[in-house]
């Protein structure tokens, strides 16, 4: 018989043994990022200014994408409207690889004059690193553009994503 076609059992179990403690703890290691919990009251965006608060938090923020066009202020218009005086519309939470993303606009003679991020990622430390500058950058494009067309942040692609639809919702809710 050939040598290496001796059945050897004992280094078959410790090879398959090792593989299955390797495979355990590499699935251990990993950490998947769960959907969030609901906040009660989210922080604003750094940095940003404190016009529209963030009073009425959106209920739907945990769990997807398929919530209603405009959750939360109670101060949202869905129509037409004057385009004269300050009103606030909130846009449609989107759900991103990383958790929601929600902005509420608020708008003055037609004009966008806040842009407040309701709903981020923000569940660990990475999280809150990247959104500490992209959100104040993409408050400060949006201002600028003064629609949804904006840039996406580098190292914040989802973030981006997510802001820019719920952005354009918004402002679609508000008829802009």
């Amino acid at each position: 018989m050939h040598p290496l076609r001796k059945s050897r059992p004992l280094r078959r179990v410790v090879l398959a043994s090792a593989g299955t403690v390797s495979a355990f703890v590499l699935l251990l290691s990993l950490k998947p990022h769960g959907l969030p919990e609901p906040a009660a009251a989210p922080a604003p965006a750094p940095s940003s200014s404190a016009g529209a608060g963030a009073s009425g938090g959106s209920g739907s923020s945990g769990s997807g994408s398929s919530g209603s066009g405009s959750s939360g202020s109670g101060s949202t218009g869905s129509g037409g409207g004057s385009a004269s005086g300050t009103r606030t519309v909130t846009g449609e939470s989107v759900q991103t690889r990383w958790g929601p993303v929600q902005v509420r606009v608020t708008l003055s003679g037609g004009k966008i004059t806040d842009v407040t991020a309701v709903t981020y990622p923000q569940d660990n430390p990475r999280d809150q690193q990247i959104n500490s500058y992209a959100l104040p950058e993409l408050r400060s494009e949006a201002l600028r553009a003064q629609s949804a067309d904006i840039d996406t942040v580098s190292g914040a692609t989802y973030t981006s994503d997510g802001y820019r639809e719920s952005l354009q919702s918004a402002l679609d809710a508000a008829g802009l």
